[in-house]
């Protein structure tokens, strides 16, 4: 069984770095950006994954970044075909629309200053719904 992977997009490094510390203490392949302009996912239209695969497992975003709102990013990843199943936004200023997307899209809020522990009591809910044998894409490789 593949390391449970997940993604995380964070303006603020030191959230950043945070969560990759306490993703990564849980044995997780973590992969950070500080918005999603910088990761390759968000460069295509469609998902790129194989039918049987997804890019990861958890997509964790902050909701107001510079370049697109976390918000945004998720429905569009959603829209392409995104087969990843467990999203979470975080913010200390959710408007009442942010928060009723999120809800009818199935994506978790945490509202910042977040505590580990609220995190982590959704990661034990989610780690007994994901597939041990799934496959997860090498999207993050450089191919020639």
């Amino acid at each position: 069984m593949p390391a449970l992977r997940v993604l995380i997009f964070e303006d603020d490094d030191s959230i950043r770095s945070i969560l990759w510390s306490f993703f990564d203490g849980r044995g997780y392949e973590v992969f950070t950006f500080p918005h999603p302009g910088t990761c390759p996912l968000s460069e295509t239209s469609v998902c790129k994954c194989l039918l049987d695969e997804a890019c990861t497992d958890i997509i964790v975003s902050d909701l107001n970044m510079p370049s697109k709102k976390g918000i945004v990013f998720l429905q569009e990843q959603i829209a392409k075909g995104c087969r990843c199943r467990h999203l979470a936004l975080m913010s200390g200023e959710f408007h009442p629309e942010d928060i009723e997307k999120a809800s009818n899209l199935g994506i978790k809020v945490f509202n910042k200053p977040f505590s580990l522990i609220d995190i982590e009591n959704w990661l034990l809910d989610i780690e007994k719904k994901i597939e041990p044998a799934r496959k997860l894409s090498d999207w993050y490789i450089k191919k020639p």
